[in-house]
């Protein structure tokens, strides 16, 4: 009876699985894998969801990303698709390209284990290395070290990109075009790169790809809950300390991750790290600058005038500009009410456009009138070119001007004390219309690498935020005349 269980197994082994009731089977058949299918929280994807996109080429998005939490098993994931596509689909290329090598060869390491089964290590051609593996059938899988060289000589179907989060962002633009089509015995495998990774930060390579992903990626995310164990029935729920992510749900999962080593988990973790990390419900907030701007809180709609604009009653109009050229130039505009709150309304972000056609669109804005345009003290320098100052051809063109001078931290200040003052609710809100200043305000960041550094990094995510504070500087700090008598 043993001998003709092991036989049948052994002919299932060759046969390509059809669909996912299929794909499924077969993992436990010949790997012994139970890969979770259904989700625990609403908005996640299944485990098994990413090896039924990545398995079969039927979809027309080939690209993917998968977000999950630490220890929630990308890595090991990774490589048993790239072990389904080596197997079934004869002749394909993979690359294995991680953080680091070590990170690559993490996913190898993984790899060599699968191929170890003894259903599976008659298929391997020769000795696995730390860096390659070849199939009798053509197939071949290498890991790269990451680096221009190594990823620009590559002409493969699928490049599995590991820790996304840690990679040299200029490495990751080359990965994107090394991948190319080809048929794979019956299976005609279309190019795609998969990237894995956690969301260490809100400004980070990783939160980029999430946001660019549109139509163009499928993105798989998950959490710890996803992936966790049954919990046994004799376990109460209230008194356990997951109780208010899971909800119960887990006496039903199928997971791989213990309950016990969650609850450690978590209760090691600072509230930021294990809802970054753990329930990748959003990037760590750790080294942002303005980590008191909440979407949820201060992004708004607005009433629209017959004009499409806000009409909401307002005491006065103002502008806050950031000058740019290569970089964008962004200007704001604001409105303050009775109250002394102020809602950003509208925003201009361009690069590449010259003063005077800036100037133009403020003096032609559509919306009422700005008192004022707060602008950055340097404008008040002459230009070679012509011989004037930012400040000065602003006001030649009909604008008040005004620019106090004060340090990035002074100003930052003055947005946070806004955002969430000591007293009262919040007196700045930005319109949902303003998408790069939001984006701003949820990137803008310190070094990561240097926790001691005192001023936030300048990598772009700052345009928005100094058109911001200008404003708010001149709004809440305004200028003061004084007298001076000379003896």
């Amino acid at each position: 009876m043993r001998r003709t269980s092991r036989l049948a197994r052994s002919s299932s082994l060759h046969v390509s699985p059809r669909t996912a009731n299929q794909l499924h089977a077969w993992l436990r058949l010949a790997v012994d894998i139970d890969v979770p299918r259904t989700p625990l929280l609403a908005g996640s994807a299944a485990p098994f969801d990413y090896l039924i996109h990545s398995f079969f080429e039927d979809s027309r998005v080939r690209d993917c990303v998968v977000w999950a939490n630490r220890g929630g098993g990308k890595t090991f994931l990774g490589a048993v698709s790239t072990m389904l596509d080596l197997v079934f689909k004869p002749g394909i290329e993979v690359r294995i390209l991680g953080g680091s090598l070590e990170q690559s060869q993490r996913m190898q390491r993984h790899l060599r284990m699968l191929f170890e089964k003894p259903l599976l290590r008659d298929l391997v051609d020769g000795r696995i290395t730390e860096r390659r593996l070849r199939l009798v059938n053509g197939s071949l899988c290498e890991t790269l070290a990451q680096s221009h060289t190594s990823v620009r000589g590559c002409r493969v179907q699928k490049l599995r990109c590991d820790e996304v989060e840690l990679f040299d962002p200029d490495v990751w633009e080359a990965a994107q075009l090394v991948t190319r089509s080809k048929q794979c015995g019956e299976v005609f495998v279309r190019g795609a790169v998969e990237a894995f990774s956690t969301m260490h930060r809100a400004h980070g390579l990783m939160a980029r790809v999430v946001s660019e992903a549109g139509e163009s990626r499928r993105v798989f995310r998950w959490g710890v809950i996803d992936a966790l164990e049954e919990c046994e029935a004799a376990r109460p729920c209230e008194p356990c300390a997951l109780f208010e992510e899971c909800g119960g749900k887990a006496k039903a999962a199928r997971g791989f991750i213990a309950i016990e080593d969650a609850i450690a988990l978590k209760r090691r973790s600072s509230a930021d790290a294990w809802r970054s990390e753990m329930l990748c419900e959003m990037p760590s907030r750790s080294d942002l600058v303005l980590p008191e701007f909440e979407r949820d809180v201060h992004v708004v709609g607005g009433y629209r005038g017959a004009d499409g604009r806000d009409a909401r009653p307002t005491e006065f109009f103002v502008c806050g500009m950031d000058f740019g050229f290569r970089a964008p130039t962004v200007v704001l505009w604001g409105a303050v009410d009775g109250d002394g709150v102020l809602r950003i309304l509208d925003e201009r972000v361009e690069r590449g456009v010259v003063l005077d056609a800036h100037v133009r669109a403020i003096v032609d804005s559509p919306w009422p009138a700005a008192r004022w345009v707060g602008i950055d003290p340097a404008g008040r320098q002459r230009s070679e070119q012509t011989g004037i100052s930012a400040a000065t051809a602003m006001r030649r063109a009909g604008l008040v001007v005004r620019d106090r001078r004060l340090s990035v931290m002074e100003g930052i200040e003055l947005i946070r004390a806004r955002l969430a003052p000591a007293t009262g609710g919040p007196r700045l809100f930005v319109h949902e219309r303003c998408e790069k200043l939001i984006e701003s305000l949820e990137s803008y960041h310190f070094p990561s690498e240097r926790p001691q550094a005192i001023e936030p990094v300048k990598d772009g995510s700052d345009h928005a935020v100094d058109a911001l504070r200008y404003l708010v500087v001149n709004l809440d700090k305004p200028h003061r005349m004084e007298r001076w008598r000379y003896a």
